[in-house]
């Protein structure tokens, strides 16, 4: 899952994107609303946490934007007021869901992960494929009753793998959905993370690599 958060409080947005990386979440962070519009411009989020009171642009206007550019992302709008009109019209100009400062955590990840699932084609919050059980809620995963203790990275590839349901993805299609803007392009990073997960999967092997293409789930 890719994640833009827009927080002009730089310690809160900080604080929610290391909280969001914790649950295997691609997180990237801006402070204002014009670096938000150039992000948006260029990666393909599933959810913008978004706050309202924006310098710069106005995160209306940010949102305004993601809803034109048609794309998959969705929008959590943040704000600290909790008045009724506020929330409406927040709604009006396209925003999915609302979240009023101070928030719980939890709830914020739980509202994350929930429109997350809305911005591809629908798919039940436990993923289930040759004996491989990955619940997103509780962030766990199992195989064949065993449960595999994973790195965030490697809950994130095995994610994009199994939501694919078998189609093949590429290296720069995992390193863009798993890794934030600050991956190198050119890393080994996506090879060392399928093979550990590999590892920790076992056999029979369920991830096959396929030459000058990329990596598919699926029984071998």
């Amino acid at each position: 899952m890719r994640v833009l958060v827009v927080e002009d409080e730089r310690l809160l947005a900080d604080s929610v994107a290391e909280g969001l990386r914790r649950f295997s979440m691609a997180v990237d962070v801006c402070y204002d609303g014009e670096q938000a519009l150039e992000r948006v411009g260029v990666h393909g989020y599933d959810v913008v946490v978004l706050d309202r009171d924006l310098p710069k642009v106005h995160g209306d206007e940010v949102c305004a934007a993601v809803v034109r550019a048609g794309g998959e992302a969705r929008v959590l709008m943040l704000t600290a007021a909790a008045d009724v009109t506020d929330r409406v019209a927040g709604l009006g100009i396209g925003a999915d869901d609302y979240l009023t400062k101070p928030f719980a955590f939890a709830e914020l990840v739980a509202r994350v992960q929930a429109l997350s699932r809305r911005a591809r084609p629908a798919l039940p919050p436990v993923l289930e494929r040759d004996g491989v059980v990955l619940d997103l809620p509780r962030h766990q995963a199992a195989r064949d009753g065993r449960f595999l203790l994973l790195s965030p990275k490697e809950f994130a590839v095995l994610e994009v793998l199994m939501r694919a349901e078998g189609a093949v993805v590429s290296a720069e299609d995992l390193l863009e959905k798993a890794w934030d803007e600050h991956a190198d392009p050119f890393t080994n990073a996506v090879r060392v993370a399928v093979m550990t997960l590999r590892r920790k999967l076992g056999d029979p092997p369920v991830i096959e690599t396929v030459p000058g293409a990329g990596y598919r789930f699926g029984t071998l």
